[in-house]
């Protein structure tokens, strides 16, 4: 089927890492003043900052939080270590209603001293521990698959199936799954669990970045829309027909953008969003 069009920066959100030089006031300041609309706010923004003062100013700029990131982690072979991080994703739920975020995204986590297996189930008991917090507090909360690279330590839930899945068994609409084209790009399956999760209502929130070729760094070398080998316009053809309307999340971590004039970089999103995405 067309895609769609991207004619206006109306659905379009930047993440507060992708500007990471960037404080939040600043940041806030200069999406506003851009026309755009929409922010995902990463918690280490937060840090030194009263959380009333955070909301009045996203209020004051017009300012849309889309969600705050990040929670999970859950999984270790250490029991201490597992209700820290309960203790923390309530503590990343709170944050979230303090500052009007209606979701906070799970990067699940992982522990490689033990098989997969456990740290899913350590996933999945972790969410719903938490999850009658966050349901007290108006709060969904999306799992986010990450690429297989990332299956040691950042996450053991490395496929949308297997994201649409733990959604299926949790059975709560409080819980869905966030879409991240960089980690979910190469999966010959995606078309159909996006579908899928656009049946069960779980599609959350649509992340989009480009996948550099070569890659220098797993972790630190992302690229703009049409940079690289993603198929952008594809995938948001499909999250699209399985019923998203939500905000298009620029999220790219890149020591070569962040070394740049952030002003500069910004247009470059703005440009390649309206172009390439």
């Amino acid at each position: 089927m067309p895609v769609n069009e991207i004619k206006d920066l109306s659905k379009l959100c930047v993440h507060t890492i992708t500007t990471k030089p960037w404080s939040l006031k600043t940041a806030v300041d200069k999406f506003s003043k851009k026309g755009i609309s929409g922010i995902t706010i990463w918690r280490d923004a937060l840090e030194g900052l009263r959380l009333h003062e955070v909301k009045s100013m996203l209020d004051d700029n017009g300012m849309d939080v889309v969600s705050l990131c990040r929670g999970g982690f859950f999984p270790s072979v250490e029991k201490q270590k597992r209700e820290e991080a309960i203790n923390d994703n309530k503590k990343a739920i709170e944050e979230a209603a303090q500052i009007g975020a209606p979701l906070v995204v799970l990067v699940c986590g992982s522990d490689p001293g033990q098989l997969l297996e456990e740290s899913r189930k350590q996933i999945q008991e972790g969410i719903e521990v938490v999850l009658p917090f966050a349901k007290e507090r108006n709060i969904k909360l999306a799992i986010e698959p990450l690429h297989p690279m990332y299956a040691d330590t950042r996450s053991a839930i490395n496929t949308l199936k297997q994201a649409n899945d733990m959604c299926v068994n949790i059975d709560d609409p409080t819980v869905g799954v966030a879409v991240d084209v960089y980690h979910l790009w190469w999966d010959e399956t995606l078309e159909e669990e996006i579908a899928r999760c656009g049946l069960l209502n779980k599609l959350f929130a649509f992340h989009i970045c480009d996948w550099k070729t070569p890659t220098t760094d797993m972790l630190l070398d992302r690229g703009l829309m049409g940079e690289g080998c993603i198929p952008v316009k594809k995938i948001r053809s499909w999250v699209e027909s399985a019923g998203f309307a939500g905000y298009n999340e620029v999220e790219i971590f890149s020591n070569r953008y962040w070394e740049m004039d952030q002003d500069d970089f910004l247009e470059k999103i703005v440009q390649a969003y309206l172009h390439k995405s």
